[in-house]
């Protein structure tokens, strides 16, 4: 199966339907790979009135959605588990030097995509590539924070960010080719551009208007909610990261 077939075999889920897979994900796990519970699920959906005048939709969609899902989950814990022993291997290193491997400096777009992680600012709640870890500290609770350099900036902006939450892989930008990978209900980061600020922020793609491509790329038009205000804008694939896989 092509790109684009895989697209359009999935493309068929509303957001509400894409939601209530998300939370039986979490409430059961593996469990949802079961053929009888994705014949239930696909029937429940192909009956729902929202569908009226749309294609039934398939156990096998349903399958390979929930799949989709377990193999992103486990790639997440695995880039966790190494982020996680890179931010205790500084221990035993010099705070003031981390170690090589978690160096990284500002330059070309081609230096920018061998950055490995990006972490959340608290002060604006925008996401920023890390040039470096300087430390770490366990809180009483704890919780694990570690002391991020973002690239392009000077120590004056150095954070204390929780790990958990507030520290991941680097998104990904996305080129023209590769917008039948942005599907409803994706997390993505975006660039919001306002007249007094410029941030990449987290949102939910809740519509896409899909255009044919022309010489200058793609002109699909993707609707965005964002995360931390719930605001709706309607951007170009250029704006949009995809989330590692």
């Amino acid at each position: 199966m092509d790109d684009k077939d895989s697209w359009d075999f999935l493309s068929e889920f509303t957001l509400a339907q894409i939601l209530e897979m998300e939370n039986l994900y979490k409430e059961i796990g593996e469990e949802t790979l079961n053929t009888e519970f994705c014949q239930k699920l696909a029937t429940n959906f192909s009956c729902s009135s929202n569908r009226m005048g749309k294609s039934a939709i398939t156990w096998q969609q349903v399958q390979i959605w929930f799949q989709e899902k377990l193999l992103k989950t486990q790639t997440k814990q695995a880039s966790s588990s190494m982020a996680l022993k890179l931010f205790v291997d500084l221990s035993g290193a010099n705070s003031s030097k981390p170690p090589e491997i978690l160096q990284r400096r500002k330059g070309t777009v081609e230096d920018l995509k061998e950055l490995s992680f990006e972490a959340r600012s608290s002060k604006d709640y925008a996401w920023y590539d890390v040039e470096s870890f300087l430390n770490y500290r366990v809180l009483s609770s704890g919780e694990l924070e570690v002391r991020v350099r973002y690239s392009g900036f000077d120590k004056k902006e150095d954070e204390w960010v929780n790990v958990e939450n507030g520290v991941r892989e680097r998104s990904v930008p996305l080129e023209p080719s590769e917008c039948h990978r942005v599907k409803i209900g994706d997390l993505v980061l975006c660039y919001q551009h306002r007249e007094q600020y410029q941030l990449y922020c987290d949102a939910h793609v809740i519509d896409i208007q899909r255009n044919s491509h022309d010489a200058g790329g793609c002109t699909c038009i993707f609707l965005v909610c964002y995360d931390y205000d719930y605001s709706e804008e309607n951007v170009s694939l250029e704006r949009l990261c995809r989330r590692p896989m």
